[in-house]
């Protein structure tokens, strides 16, 4: 069964001059926790607020759980949860007296619901009456996932939910997705962290407001596939540079102190790169084959579609 289903949807801002989302389609299996993976800017918050009734798109359509965002807006809201990037709980409420709130709006109660809440709330039940915006940023987190799923919702959109928060509460949260995932939640998740794709079902790939993959993170990784070499030395600003001006070289991009470097199908010699550094002044330059990841496919996708 088919969760989400979009179509050549199109959404522009000021009166056409800028375009968010440019002919996007894709589909979500029910019970799927699917990823939107890109940068800022690339058109995953447009795309989640058409999703979500929030935003009305120019040309194409979509449905959520079998209804169309346009003419079923009052059923899709009622059985989405949303977390938008940005806390929106009231911060001058309690953690208890927003869930009360967000379940009395839905029509239940925090107490016909908990079996749902139960393993992330009750990390934070200790401070219920504190203020939701005197939390931190991992618990505003856990407050706000706890009111997006108050009513029991069939599809879940969290928008860049953990973008600001500490590595340990990111590894938390997608802790927390798996188990949501395992009673019967679809859930699609945007972020602008490459190792967050490791996470989910499938991924779809976006920058400019395009689609530039969809698949498995395997799938699309070896699809794509390309030699790729991590070049690593002392002065690694010049290095990048003497890289990039080497006659072979692809592409090159700095990852942590090393740089990942592809070279052209008809110079793919690592030895002749290697040699023309050492000319260049790099005496102890390393250049070592490597298993190219998801931010390389990315990078890779993103030349050719510029």
């Amino acid at each position: 069964m088919i969760a989400v289903k979009v179509e050549n949807i199109t959404k522009t801002y000021d009166k056409g001059k800028v375009l968010a989302l440019d002919n996007i389609s894709l589909s979500v299996n029910e019970g799927e926790l699917f990823g939107i993976i890109g940068p800022d800017g690339a058109g995953k918050t447009t795309l989640f607020r058409v999703l979500t009734t929030l935003l009305i798109a120019d040309a194409g359509s979509a449905e959520v759980a079998g209804f169309d965002v346009v003419s079923g807006i009052w059923d899709i809201r009622k059985i989405v949860g949303y977390m938008p990037g940005k806390f929106s709980l009231y911060q001058d409420l309690s953690i208890e007296e927003n869930l009360n709130f967000f379940a009395t709006v839905f029509d239940t109660t925090l107490e016909k619901n908990y079996y749902l809440i139960k393993d992330i709330y009750d990390q934070i039940e200790p401070f219920k009456h504190r203020l939701a915006g005197d939390l931190s940023g991992g618990m505003k987190q856990k407050l706000a996932l706890c009111c997006a799923l108050i009513h029991e919702p069939k599809v879940l959109f969290l928008d860049e939910p953990t973008t600001g928060v500490d590595p340990v509460s990111r590894v938390e949260f997608w802790d927390m997705l798996d188990k949501l995932k395992a009673k019967g939640i679809t859930i699609v998740v945007s972020t602008p962290y490459m190792d967050e794709a490791t996470r989910c079902d499938r991924i779809a790939l976006i920058q400019n407001g395009r689609i530039l993959e969809l698949d498995t993170l395997t799938n699309i990784i070896e699809r794509h596939r390309l030699k790729t070499f991590a070049v690593k030395g002392v002065q690694r600003y010049q290095l990048m540079l003497d890289i990039k001006s080497y006659e072979g070289t692809s592409s090159c991009f700095a990852f942590g102190e090393e740089n990942h470097v592809t070279l052209k199908a008809n110079l793919p010699d690592e030895n002749k790169l290697k040699a023309y550094l050492k000319d260049c002044g790099h005496a102890d330059v390393s250049v070592a084959e490597v298993e190219p990841d998801i931010e390389d496919t990315f990078i890779k996708l993103m030349l050719e579609n510029d």
